[in-house]
């Protein structure tokens, strides 16, 4: 792939400024930089989504690409395909020998026709390609090595949990066969388990892996060079290395760089003093300060800059009261769908001020339980207690509590602040300026994840509920939020697949679902799932 003076704007904004970069077919590349660099846009231009205002994107012919979004609930059908089906057409085996069989039966009215030999020649050159003999067995192990069951495979996909999704999304990527892999945050609703296999997977896949990913575990495992994204000079950098060499190779790049620029302030400063003090001199002096001036100049003229740092995300909130003793109280809960029961009498309470963490394997109910708490669900049995002076605060996985046709301010308003309140709050978040404007719609799913959050801190809610609140967030702003989360005086109940996250909070309690056992926090149980049914046996 060769990339070649790419410059792209997007909404009257400046993405890539004349960008250069060759990528080899074998590179397995992380792609990184801060939220809104754009990271997903590059792999709309791949896609051919959208088109560089300048410059060329060149890929071999032949090489086809297949793409894992942020998002799977995008890429769902809405029809009622079930997961099975969902699965095979990764592969267009069923359309070739469909046309296969409609041509056989034309050939046998006109066997000398030699467009239908031709194509039909083509068709079965394209069943080669897709190992149409092996193609079962590919899938098959594919099923098997993602642990989909049975039952799963006759579920309608669109009833699929989030975590569910990501998980058939990938292996259907897998089965896809293509020569260059798009993968953007493929770790954010996968559990521990499948994360760990896709991995292994990745490690060994053929062809080019392009991967956008805030985990940097994920990336240190994949990636054997690290192209960086920056928004402030509109460029890209290509650097050989996992994301642990890109971070200290950059680290190196900018001590030595202040090296530089002490040097050469000081002698900047020792030129300035020469001119200043024989600038009006006569003879071998004045000459001297001539001389030094021309030096001065051309250092003024190419002196290195230190780069700014980022802007930090600032998350405030305030607390109308501090809520009851126990602001949640859980009894002899049920739920499920279709008569089928994802849990059965779950009982726990939550108590003021603490941090309480739900964990399970993909499909457990983990944003099902949620969305019950949060009266969006009704239980089959139990009831779900919530204090009076308890005031709930949700943040959605998919970002369901936006509107996506309205725009920043429009879907803060609900909050009665006055649009310069608003303007201030958002800019805490970093949005400023005519981004108050835009659309959720356009919004990236990062900066989607930075509104959802100055959203729910407007709520001066005692009680969180949290749906994978990092997912998408780069490293920074989790940090931030994770210290906020930890010092947040109300209580917390959170689903997370990001242990570095969770361990920072100071979470004291942990549901494991759909057992419902309640047991206290260990770092242990959060990093490997595939240890729940030991431990419900305890």
């Amino acid at each position: 792939m060769n990339i070649k003076n790419l410059t792209f704007s997007y909404h009257d904004e400046l993405i890539y400024d004349d960008v250069t970069i060759e990528l080899n077919d074998k590179d397995h590349i992380g792609i990184i930089g801060v939220n809104g660099a754009g990271k997903s846009t590059f792999f709309k231009l791949l896609l051919k989504e959208l088109t560089p205002d300048y410059g060329k994107i060149k890929i071999k012919p032949n090489d086809r690409i297949s793409y894992l979004p942020q998002v799977i609930t995008d890429e769902v059908p809405s029809t009622n395909i079930t997961v099975f089906d969902y699965l095979v057409s990764g592969r267009p085996i069923l359309k070739i020998e469909s046309e296969m069989n409609d041509l056989y039966l034309k050939m046998a009215e006109e066997p000398e026709n030699t467009q239908i030999k031709k194509r039909l020649s083509y068709l079965q050159s394209q069943l080669d390609y897709w190992d149409y003999y092996e193609a079962d067995s590919i899938l098959l192990r594919l099923i098997e090595n993602f642990q989909i069951s049975d039952t799963l495979l006759n579920q309608k996909l669109a009833e699929c949990s989030g975590g569910q999704k990501s998980k058939i999304a990938f292996a259907k990527l897998l089965y896809n066969k293509p020569e260059i892999l798009l993968l953007d945050e493929p770790t954010n609703h996968l559990d521990l388990e499948t994360k760990d296999q896709i991995v292994e997977y990745l490690k060994n896949y053929p062809g080019m892996i392009l991967v956008i990913s805030h985990d940097q575990e994920f990336l240190n495992e994949v990636t054997t060079k690290t192209l960086w994204i920056d928004k402030k000079t509109k460029k890209m950098e290509l650097i050989n290395g996992n994301y642990e060499t890109y971070q200290r190779k950059k680290e190196e790049q900018e001590m030595q760089l202040a090296i530089e620029y002490q040097q050469e302030q000081k002698q900047i400063a020792k030129l300035k003093s020469i001119v200043n003090l024989y600038s009006n001199s006569s003879g071998k002096r004045k000459r001297m300060a001539q001389s030094r001036e021309k030096t001065l100049n051309k250092l003024l003229a190419n002196q290195i800059e230190l780069r700014p740092a980022n802007k930090k995300v600032k998350v405030q909130m305030t607390l109308e009261n501090i809520g009851s003793t126990i602001p949640l109280k859980v009894e002899n809960v049920s739920f499920g769908y279709n008569q089928d029961l994802l849990y059965n009498n779950i009982n726990f309470e939550i108590y003021r001020g603490e941090k309480f963490l739900i964990v399970g394997e993909n499909g457990a109910g983990k944003t099902t339980l949620l969305k019950l708490i949060s009266n969006q669900l009704t239980p089959l049995n139990g009831t779900i207690k919530i204090s009076d002076k308890t005031k709930i605060g949700y943040y959605a996985q998919e970002h369901e509590t936006l509107n996506a046709n309205l725009n920043l301010l429009e879907n803060l308003k609900e909050f009665g602040l006055s649009e310069g309140k608003l303007r201030a709050h958002l800019g805490s978040f970093l949005f400023t300026g005519n981004d108050v404007y835009k659309k959720v719609s356009v919004l990236s799913p990062g900066e989607r994840s930075r509104l959802a959050l100055a959203k729910l801190t407007l709520t001066q809610a005692n009680l969180l509920l949290l749906d994978e609140p990092t997912n998408h967030l780069d490293y920074e702003t989790q940090n931030l939020i994770a210290d906020f989360f930890k010092n947040y005086q109300g209580s917390i109940l959170l689903v997370s697949h990001n242990p570095v996250f969770v361990d920072k909070l100071g979470i004291e309690r942990i549901l494991l679902l759909p057992a419902g056992e309640v047991l206290y926090y260990d770092k242990k149980i959060v990093e490997f799932y595939e240890n729940k049914n030991k431990l419900n046996k305890k």
